[in-house]
């Protein structure tokens, strides 16, 4: 969408700033052997037919491609959180960071992994929360409780 600042600070981008910004997903079908090989991965451990655009954007470099998949395999495996907990996570911390893409990601994912809407809101309400009191105490240098440490 030309003209949207990805900032609120910046300056809309041109059209022409716009169009050399913007990366083209790497398909299956023009994938390199390395590239092929994690997506098919990808692809099998999630039982989905082809995989998403942000997988497809970064095969840009498929170093980090690869590097990627197998932290996000390794993070989001079962373990002591359940699985919809990780995703009410990923999703605080995409609301966040501001990333409009992840956001919707995991929340999708986090409604598979049984999320409600009752959830969601809550969920939303404390990410609201704790992003307002952690402004606040960094403002106001609040120094670390005692009983804290």
């Amino acid at each position: 969408m030309a003209g949207v600042a990805s900032h609120p600070i910046e300056r809309p981008l041109s059209e022409k700033e716009e169009s050399m910004s913007q990366m083209k997903p790497i398909e299956y079908a023009d994938a390199a052997p390395e590239v092929k090989a994690v997506y098919d991965d990808i692809k099998e451990k999630r039982g989905v037919p082809d995989v998403n655009n942000f997988w497809k954007f970064i095969a840009q470099h498929p170093p980090t491609l690869a590097r990627t998949w197998d932290s996000i395999k390794d993070v989001m495996a079962p373990g002591a959180l359940d699985p919809l907990v990780k995703e009410l996570l990923y999703v605080a911390v995409s609301v966040t960071n501001n990333c409009g893409y992840c956001v919707a990601s995991h929340t999708a994912a986090a409604r598979r992994a049984g999320m409600t809407d009752e959830m969601f809101g809550e969920l939303i309400a404390v990410v609201g929360m704790a992003n307002e009191t952690n402004r606040l105490a960094v403002g106001y240098r609040v120094p670390v409780d005692p009983a804290f440490e």
